[in-house]
């Protein structure tokens, strides 16, 4: 199911969007302001398990498309979001075994978008992302995923080590990518495998990096250090699509 909307701006059009069931990411609320619809508004958002971030009017007047926020802006998903069962079933009726990308720290939606679109044609059977300090499905990640989304599932959790160590009760194991780590080329890629992928300014966080089984480099000869995060995922999922081949 595809939803229409991306930002919504005022106190109604916010309080309808939670009880009509739209799938909220963030919401930016007036710092101080504790009047009913607020407090309404503050309620939906817990119930729902939502962002709430309290900013300053000017921050509010640069976000606001309308002009009329009224003290509160709401990012809704543009697409919804699906559940991480949903990806292992995916896996399953494809007769397959389960290759799923990890998000950690990925904030750029333009990388968030691209990381998808390589992930569909990587085979991935889906990408989890994190609740906090990740971005949202919103329109430029759809716009940049030039259609996969449609396709790829995303499923968004509250703790992403909590999430892997379920997923390895379930037979998968985990890589994630980092420069210290050993050559890609030397590594078993094969079988249910999760591909953790994190921002190239902060990486894979220390305690998500703990809880995987191999960390992988990307050789490089290059005068810089890093690649950009969504190509990062693109060369170690095609080196898991050949030994997957293999």
């Amino acid at each position: 199911m595809r939803y229409e909307e991306f930002t919504i701006e005022g106190r109604n059009a916010v309080i309808e969007a939670f009880r009509s069931g739209k799938p909220i990411d963030k919401i930016f609320i007036l710092d101080g302001c504790q009047d009913g619809p607020i407090a309404t508004i503050k309620r939906e958002a817990k119930k729902q398990d939502c962002i709430v971030k309290f900013v300053t009017k000017d921050r509010l007047d640069q976000m606001s498309e309308s002009g009329k926020h009224q003290g509160v802006i709401a990012y809704a998903a543009a697409y919804e979001y699906a559940q991480v069962e949903d990806i292992l079933q995916a896996a399953e009726k494809k007769g397959e075994p389960p290759f799923i990308f990890l998000l950690d720290n990925i904030e750029d939606p333009h990388n968030l978008g691209a990381i998808i679109r390589t992930a569909n044609l990587a085979g991935a059977h889906g990408v989890i992302i994190p609740k906090n300090r990740a971005a949202g499905l919103t329109a430029t990640v759809a716009r940049t995923s030039a259609g996969a989304l449609n396709y790829t599932p995303v499923a968004k959790v509250t703790n992403l080590t909590k999430t892997i160590e379920e997923l390895k009760k379930q037979g998968l194991w985990f890589v994630c990518a980092d420069m210290e780590g050993t050559s890609m080329y030397q590594l078993n890629l094969k079988g249910a495998i999760g591909l953790v992928i994190g921002s190239e300014g902060e990486g894979v966080g220390r305690l998500v990096k703990e809880k995987c089984d191999f960390v992988a480099s990307i050789p490089m000869k290059g005068d810089i250090d890093s690649l950009n995060a969504s190509v990062a995922a693109g060369v170690l999922a095609y080196e898991i699509v050949r030994q997957r081949m293999a």
